[in-house]
Formats: structure tokens, C-alpha cells, sequence
């Protein structure tokens, strides 16, 4: 039910259309994380920028904080509207959440059978 795409769709887009042309990996170590899996959540939309990294985001990729500002306000938006109005959940969330439920299922029969 949490919003994260369009922040997504903004790094994504500014980090591919950057002069340097940064890789996922080489976004992730100028921010500081080890690997490129942070910015790979980042940009599937499945989780946000840290507040802390806001600034370090803003010039590293050369976003306004506006516009940054606002891609975050508008997932917020629809994150409450998503709560408050309990909208149905999205395609991409009805498929992660079946497919968390047959990995438990597998799990939980692999784990009983003996094997």
C-alpha cells in the first residue's frame, strides 16, 4: 500500500540521463552503500530515499530539491489515499503477495515432509 514510484521514476530517469551515465552500482557507493541493491530497490519502487541522503541525492544527480521534494510529497498522497480509502492494492502488489504466500506454502510443506 506504500507509494514509492514516483521518486522512483525521478531517480531512475535522472540517473540514466545523467552527463556521467551512473550505473546503479556506482550511484549506491557515491551515496555510501556498499552495493548497487540499494538503488535497484529504489528504483523497482520498493522502498525510498533515506531523508538523511536527501541532500547527497539532490547533488549527485542534479535534482532540484524541489522537484524532489514534491516527487516525495506525491507518494506520500497517494500512500494516505491508499490507507484512507482503502484503494485495492496494485497489480505488482497482488503478485508480490502471491508469490510471498507460494513461497511460504513450498516452504512450510518442504519443511514438514521429512526430506
Amino acid at each position: 500500500m506504500r507509494c514509492f514510484k514516483n521518486i522512483a521514476q525521478l531517480i531512475r530517469t535522472k540517473r540514466m540521463n545523467h552527463p556521467k551515465g551512473y550505473s546503479q552500482s556506482e550511484l549506491s557507493h557515491l551515496l555510501g552503500y556498499k552495493n548497487g541493491q540499494f538503488i535497484s530497490n529504489v528504483e523497482r519502487a520498493l522502498c525510498n530515499i533515506p531523508l538523511k541522503m536527501l541532500r547527497k541525492v539532490s547533488e549527485v544527480l542534479d535534482i532540484a530539491p524541489e522537484e524532489l521534494k514534491n516527487s516525495i510529497l506525491r507518494d506520500q498522497e497517494e500512500t494516505l489515499n491508499n490507507y484512507l480509502y482503502n484503494l485495492k492494492p496494485s497489480k505488482k502488489e497482488k503478485e508480490a503477495a502471491a508469490a510471498a504466500s507460494t513461497h511460504t506454502e513450498v516452504f512450510s510443506a518442504t519443511g514438514t515432509d521429512g526430506i
